[in-house]
């Protein structure tokens, strides 16, 4: 297995070697390799916190005297503390393993120690990053961790510029989304509550539909004439304007008299693919427009079909439906498939110039990350040819594509906690031009004070004001920011581990290839969907069986072996996976009978009975940085497939015995 790295072609083996030894100090690793390297960070840096706590006013006595220890009252709190930890090490230890190369099933792995070693050494400072009064160092980290994945995706980041972008972090993706539909709604309702206001020297163009179907870039610009025009007014005439304008916006008047005020607009719709995140159902529930208002765009090959999306929003311009936002995905839950951000791109721009202006936000939660390989450490874009070097097949043309474009979408979400390998929750929006954040301000005197600076860092310190939540820690942001500064997030140096992922997933898939091959006399397999990042699906059948509930099933029991089951040992299973469907509203009726054909399955036979409704596949994310083992000279690839191998002959035996014994009928 190693051949297929190894003899990659145009691949410096010393290069390779050197990434890998990078690679071997950045975990904590399989075995627990690094144990020592963690103990001497932990413990050097519970030291420096304590010299911290001692020097901060040394003239103070201890509060707590060192006889404390010996009372009764002390020692049974120790031990009721010590006990109660245990019960929790040893509950602990059915916990998934997702540090080893035998976890290949759900969108996490191991954690890189720069990130675990700064949330362990930030944690007892308990930084509360909603503003700089509570996280005077964390939420500069936070505002800096937003610049470095914006240079990531090619957003402009020097703060110098008018335009700079801004990102932060959130609990996950699914708040990211949320914020992306809640600043998509303020730049898209804006320039119609201007309109309103009757703000003088201010011209909004048109109509309040017109208004209302300008692009986020320019609602941004009229958002800057209208922050010019307020400086300068008298302070008294400035409130006044001031209220004025937000009495008008949706965000005070709710949607339902925002409308009602504007009977010539239509609630906006969003669009996305059938793909897409169960998230933006629950963002638009709890933007008040409801999903009825989420319009999903169809797919081909699991990635959206950018031909019915222009035809979707040819009928928006019909009939005069303003969209909000258009969103992509750079990496789909299920299948790890690219969205063609390029053509949504190129579609923005055409329906802008024929009055339907709208957001393009990416959902990049998972493969966001991977965008360290499309970027030199000097921020250009890599070409597609220097990438495709460093492995077999990737990028695909369509690829390189869609990472080529994030430069010109409007805002991105990404989870550091997902392909960043940091801790939970550590989910991360970014808007591509920081002045649009500020229609999301809130104020609240005991926390801001005072207008927003001209500042860029000074004004973003005040991440509670625009931020989904209020508290939240900085530690998370202590992570994510000292891992990028440890690993700069360009192709020589994060990059290595997408590398790694990438190459797997292309070892995974040629290895899926062969044990098709091994066990066609028993059974059906085959990769559904060529893989775009590292998440390979197969299908599997046993030979002979057209009925789509009996393969489900066979296939179910696959899955419920590659599980986690707390009440037998870790030690139990062999491999851990997880599982998907493909379903026809996701697929269509025409991919849909192309895997039905594959699998030998009778399209009759689908829908009918229970659990026939959908085709279940196994579902495989190739995370982990060591499922090649070079070191040992192990594939774990290789031994999980065959393993599943054995496990279908063992199943198919089964199956052959339970029907041999049944009762033949008289």
């Amino acid at each position: 297995m190693s051949a297929l790295i190894d003899d990659l072609p145009d691949l410096d083996a010393l290069r390779v070697e050197d990434e890998r030894r990078t690679l071997d100090a950045c975990f904590l690793g399989p075995y627990g390799e690094n144990d020592t390297l963690l103990e001497k960070l932990v413990v050097e840096f519970l030291r420096d916190h304590v010299y911290w706590r001692r020097t901060f006013h040394p003239e103070d006595p201890p509060a707590i005297p060192t006889r404390a220890a010996q009372h009764p009252r002390y020692q049974a709190f120790e031990a009721r503390m010590r006990r109660e930890l245990h019960a929790l090490s040893a509950a602990l230890k059915k916990s998934v393993p997702f540090h080893s190369p035998r976890y290949i099933g759900h969108m996490a792995s191991d954690l890189l120690l720069p990130g675990l070693a700064a949330q362990m050494l930030t944690l007892p400072y308990n930084p509360n990053n909603v503003c700089e009064d509570a996280a005077p160092v964390t939420v500069e980290m936070e505002v800096r961790a937003g610049l470095q994945l914006a240079r990531m995706f090619g957003y402009p980041d020097d703060t110098a510029r008018a335009d700079c972008a801004f990102g932060h972090l959130t609990s996950g993706g699914t708040v990211a989304n949320y914020q992306a539909l809640r600043l998509a709604l303020a730049l898209k309702a804006f320039p119609v509550a201007l309109r309103a206001a009757g703000v003088p020297d201010i011209e909004v163009p048109g109509s309040d539909r017109e208004a209302f179907n300008l692009a986020p870039r320019d609602a941004i610009a009229l958002h800057e004439r209208w922050q010019a025009w307020l400086r300068a007014q008298p302070a008294g005439d400035r409130r006044a304007w001031r209220e004025r304008v937000e009495q008008a916006r949706p965000e005070h008047t709710g949607l339902t008299a925002f409308f009602a005020r504007h009977p010539q607009l239509q609630p906006p719709v969003v669009l996305a693919p059938v793909t897409a995140h169960y998230s933006w159902s629950k963002g638009m529930k709890l933007l008040g427009l409801g999903r009825a208002q989420l319009l999903r765009v169809p797919e081909v090959g699991m990635r959206m079909d950018a031909d019915a999306l222009d035809a979707v929003l040819e009928r928006c311009l019909l009939e005069h439906t303003p969209v909000l936002a258009c969103v992509g995905v750079l990496g789909t839950t299920e299948y790890g498939t690219v969205d063609p951000i390029d053509r949504i791109v190129a579609a923005r721009e055409r329906f802008t110039a024929r009055g339907l202006g709208f957001a393009v936000h990416v959902d990049a939660a998972w493969g966001g990350y991977m965008a360290t390989l499309f970027r030199e450490p000097d921020g250009r874009l890599r070409p597609r040819e220097a990438i495709l070097a460093e492995h077999a097949q990737f990028p695909q043309p369509h690829v390189h594509a869609a990472f080529a474009a994030l430069a010109d979408t409007d805002s991105i979400t990404v989870d550091p906690h997902k392909l960043g390998y940091l801790p939970y929750g550590a989910g991360a929006f970014v808007c591509r031009d920081h002045r649009a954040v500020a229609l999301l301000a809130e104020q609240a005197d005991y926390v801001f004070h005072g207008d927003a600076p001209d500042d860029y860092f000074a004004r973003h310190r005040r991440l509670g004001q625009v931020i989904p939540e209020g508290s939240k820690s900085g530690a998370a942001a202590a992570a994510v920011y000292v891992t990028h500064r440890v690993l700069p997030l360009d192709h020589a140096h994060f990059g290595a581990l997408p590398r790694q992922t990438i190459r797997a997933a292309e070892a995974f898939a040629a290895a899926a290839a062969r044990f098709a091959a091994d066990i066609a006399p028993m059974a059906i397999a085959f990769v559904p969907f060529a893989p775009d990042s590292n998440l390979v699906c197969v299908a599997i059948n046993p030979v002979g069986n057209r009925n789509v509930a009996a393969a489900n099933a066979f296939v179910q029991r696959l899955a419920d072996e590659l599980r986690c089951d707390p009440s037998q040992p870790l030690q139990a299973r062999q491999f851990f996976g997880s599982s998907t469907t493909l379903r026809p509203e996701s697929i269509g009726q025409d991919e849909l009978a192309r895997i039905l054909g594959a699998l030998g399955l009778d399209a009759a036979s689908f829908g009918v009975d229970d659990g026939a409704d959908r085709v279940l596949i196994l579902r495989h994310t190739l995370m982990n940085p060591y499922p090649l083992d070079h070191e040992n000279g192990i594939s774990y690839i290789d031994h999980y497939f065959d393993h599943l191998a054995g496990r279908i002959r063992l199943l198919l035996a089964e199956r052959t015995a339970s029907v041999s014994k049944a009762p033949h009928a008289p």
